[in-house]
């Protein structure tokens, strides 16, 4: 039996979602992040979806490793940098580019001898206490990495912790912060995020570091994508594999958590949190049936979840059902399951089959 879920990933969509970057930021080079398997979407599909991107951030080595064994040549970042002089060398044989964020990573690369320098990217924390030097250290660090032997160039950057709250002063601030303490310092610059592309036009420096967005998400809370000018770029789907009668006072699901109020007739699709779905979906979540917003009812189980039709049937067994995608933003559903969308598109699990589409398409 074919598999019911089925995640279609529009890679024009992706291309698209690249234009509304390079439009917004016109004098920045894009480095499009595509760490976590492209967000769900698969890091190989992505990065040659983004093959237009100036350059590409991962998370860790391996990420990087996986881009170059698919004949992946641009520039990588590797944004959490490295753990020890192994890994140093494994960038420098792969034409890797590193974040250096703490004092330790300046000791190896001084300490290390390697065939040839690095790109190396200086996080300075402005405000998200997560990673990166602070600010009276920065300086300090990088006249460090200027001196050392094996770093080729020094690239600065920070990252929001609140870009995507437009009233955020705080924002601003790291901003402001940021520029003060590298406005002596030689090296390209590197600030805007996905918020800071949309909602920071004063972030949008050398480089931009868009993620969410190139996916047809939007990162800011009561503002669709499409009122961004962005397109979905993963529909997640799955067949109806049963339409039953409910009568008045019937039970649905696990423990019975929901009860019919009136006769009404419920489709159960082949699709549950062994496909990520998100188990803690509430009832009336929307589920995309025949082009009509239907409710979610019932626990949703591993394989299964259940939608009221309402009394007159709009679906039989074999029809498609749109978890989230086109038509239904992806937004939508994770505010109903109390989560974020960055979540939901990652937790796509490997049984669900891949359907990609829109080559040739703009």
């Amino acid at each position: 039996m074919t598999r019911s879920a089925v995640a279609n990933i529009d890679v024009a969509a992706v291309r698209h979602n690249l234009t509304v970057v390079r439009h917004l930021s016109p004098h920045s080079k894009v480095l499009a992040v595509i760490k976590a398997n492209g967000y769900g979407h698969g890091i190989v599909r992505i990065a040659r979806a983004l093959s237009g991107a100036d350059g590409f951030g991962v998370a860790h080595v391996e990420e990087a490793l996986t881009l170059r064994a698919a004949g992946v040549d641009i520039p990588i970042v590797v944004l959490q940098g490295f753990s020890d002089p192994q890994e140093l060398q494994t960038m420098v044989e792969h034409r890797l580019q590193t974040v250096v964020h703490l004092a330790d990573h300046v000791d190896m690369l001084e300490s290390v001898s390697l065939a040839s320098p690095l790109i190396v990217w200086l996080k300075i924390n402005t405000g998200m206490h997560r990673l990166g030097f602070a600010l009276e250290q920065a300086k300090a660090a990088w006249l460090r990495l200027r001196a050392c032997r094996n770093v080729l160039d020094i690239r600065l950057m920070t990252h929001f912790a609140n870009a995507d709250v437009p009233a955020d002063a705080s924002t601003l601030q790291q901003i402001q912060d940021f520029e003060q303490v590298t406005h002596d310092l030689p090296g390209e610059r590197s600030v805007a995020n996905s918020a800071g592309v949309l909602l920071w036009p004063q972030s949008r420096l050398d480089w931009v570091r868009p993620g969410v967005m190139l996916y047809g998400i939007s990162p800011v809370a009561g503002t669709s994508a499409a009122a961004l000018g962005l397109r979905p770029a993963m529909t997640l789907t799955g067949r109806v594999i049963a339409v039953n009668a409910v009568q008045r006072g019937g039970r649905v699901g696990y423990g019975g958590d929901w009860v019919a109020s009136v006769d009404t007739v419920v489709a159960v699709v082949g699709m549950g949190y062994g496909d990520g779905y998100p188990r803690h979906a509430r009832n009336g979540t929307p589920v995309l049936v025949n082009g009509e917003l239907r409710p979610l009812v019932g626990r949703v189980s591993m394989d299964m979840l259940c939608v009221d039709l309402g009394p007159t049937p709009s679906a039989r067994a074999g029809d498609a059902a749109v978890a989230w995608g086109v038509g239904l933003p992806v937004e939508t559903v994770a505010e109903c399951a109390s989560t974020i969308p960055y979540e939901l598109v990652c937790k796509v699990t490997p049984r669900v089959q891949i359907v990609e589409h829109g080559h040739g398409q703009g």
